[in-house]
């Protein structure tokens, strides 16, 4: 199946074409065309997305990146017609003015094209990140279930299981602040920019002595079950940094241990959560997905605990982990696969978080 698939669901505007074969067992992907249009320029100086800045971009953008996107892949609009079997668009959760510039746009499509539509929603298009590539044609991902999937993103941290394609178990999730949130705060709090987890994650590469009179809180680490906070550790630094300023303390040093120790805390939280559940479950493989699976601080330690445990870890190339319409192709597939097209009128934009 050809798809033609659109993500808008916050300040990133992409249409990807994506091709699927295949069952829920054997998910075979090819990317023909990706084209990602980024508004953090935009949205840098907010030190944060603007929901009304970021809609009226995507209408600005999102002609444009069609365009764009069916001229990579070679094919003019009677082509595309031919080649295009149906339309996969994130309807949710996201910033509700952005989803709906993506909805009305695919639905428009749609009917123009007369090709059906697939509702996807944008947390199981991370999951299914780790299901393509932007490089190798005709791509099969190899593993055994049952299985274990972090998401971890600016919006979202939760923990899954699953032992098929086809049901997905929410097992734990933020009580507050998502990591890549708290990432995105603490960066602000030191005026490191936006987004945050690139720029603390450069500056704790600068940190060379790792002798500090200081160390942060690893919040919920012990805790029973699977869930997260991270608003704890967000306060924490606040006041470290308010002591090290009343000190006179703060400076290109200490705000680089800040930042290597919040990314440390942060990462172990994540990784011995991870863990615990995929071996209380016996799984045999965990994934990583979200734009926080780019940090490369936390891809070493979970691949590295979990070829400790004998489990498989599996994690989305780094252009892949950030909102792209290619995973939301790929997730229109499973969608399909499992409930089918979707009905017109039933293509809503919603803050719906349930994976199915």
């Amino acid at each position: 199946m050809n798809i033609l698939a659109i993500e808008t669901s916050c300040d990133d505007t992409s249409i990807s074409l994506v091709s699927c074969t295949g069952d829920l067992e054997n998910l075979v992907s090819t990317t023909y065309a990706q084209v990602i249009s980024s508004q953090i320029n935009i949205h840098k100086k907010y030190g944060g997305v603007v929901p009304s800045l970021a809609s009226r971009e995507h209408e600005k953008n999102i002609d444009l990146v069609l365009k764009e996107v069916l001229s990579k892949a070679n094919l003019g609009k009677n082509k595309a017609k031919d080649f295009i079997d149906a339309i996969a668009v994130t309807t949710s959760p996201g910033l509700m003015p952005s989803l709906l510039i993506g909805v009305n746009f695919a639905k428009s499509l749609s009917y123009f094209l007369d090709k059906p539509l697939i509702s996807v929603n944008h947390l199981l298009g991370h999951i299914c990140s780790n299901f393509v590539s932007l490089e190798e044609k005709e791509y099969l991902v190899n593993f055994k279930y049952p299985a274990v999937s972090l998401l971890v993103s600016g919006g979202h941290t939760q923990l899954y299981s699953f032992d098929s394609l086809e049901k997905f178990i929410l097992k734990g999730e933020t009580k507050d602040d998502a990591a890549g949130e708290c990432f995105d705060k603490i960066a602000k709090m030191l005026n490191l920019g936006y987004p945050g987890g690139p720029a603390i994650s450069k500056e704790s590469l600068k940190v060379k002595n790792f002798n500090y009179d200081f160390s942060l809180p690893r919040p919920m680490i012990k805790s029973d079950d699977f869930n997260f906070s991270f608003s704890g550790l967000k306060t924490a630094v606040l006041y470290l940094i308010q002591k090290l300023k009343k000190e006179n303390k703060l400076n290109q040093e200490t705000i680089s241990q800040i930042c290597y120790e919040s990314e440390k805390a942060i990462c172990e939280v994540l990784v011995k959560k991870t863990i615990k559940l995929a071996l209380q479950e016996n799984a045999k493989t965990i994934f990583l997905s979200g734009g926080v699976a780019a940090n490369k601080t936390l891809r070493e330690m979970l691949k590295q605990e979990s070829e400790k445990n004998n489990i498989q870890f599996i994690a989305p190339q780094i252009k892949l982990t950030m909102d792209n319409a290619t995973m939301i192709g790929v997730a229109g597939y499973v969608t399909y696969l499992k409930k089918g097209f979707s009905k017109f009128e039933d293509v809503k934009a919603s803050l719906e978080e349930k994976i199915f």
